[in-house]
């Protein structure tokens, strides 16, 4: 019988009857394992380094591992910059022609609405002025 395995009957054995080694259950890809105590920081890597990599990568002279080996990455790192290489040239070649729109600030854009709300208010209030001195130079006849 297989140490661990339950019996046919469905009993389960006894705890020192199962026995399981730390060896079976380790996992040995360093990605995988957490970082507890370790001082191995995370490494972030500059959109130049990434774009230097990928196009390392894409030539054929030289084997993709030792390029892996040489950076400290996974091939799990490499197709993930493949795929946001992919998307990015896929976001600026699918942009229009012309003129990007301007972003604004939040914070500005309430300042420019309150600015022009304001501008509004003494428009309108400038328009009854207007209206009011024409009703009386109306009603007064000019020395002609």
């Amino acid at each position: 019988m297989v140490e661990g395995a339950r019996r046919a009957t469905g009993t389960i054995p006894p705890p020192e009857a199962v026995t399981t080694t730390t060896e079976d259950m380790t996992n040995d890809h360093p990605s995988d394992t957490p970082e507890t105590g370790s001082n191995k920081k995370r490494r972030f890597l500059s959109a130049e380094k990434k774009f230097q990599i990928y196009l390392e990568a894409q030539s054929s002279d030289k084997p993709v591992g030792e390029l892996l080996r040489r950076e400290g990455l996974f091939s799990t790192d490499l197709a993930r910059i493949r795929q946001q290489v992919k998307e990015g040239a896929l976001v600026r070649l699918s942009a229009k022609p012309g003129r990007k729109a301007e972003t604004v600030a939040s914070s500005e854009f309430e300042a420019l609405k309150q600015e022009l709300l304001e501008k509004e208010r003494a428009l309108a209030d400038m328009a009854v002025e207007l209206t009011l001195l024409r009703k009386k130079t109306n009603g007064v006849s000019s020395g002609r």
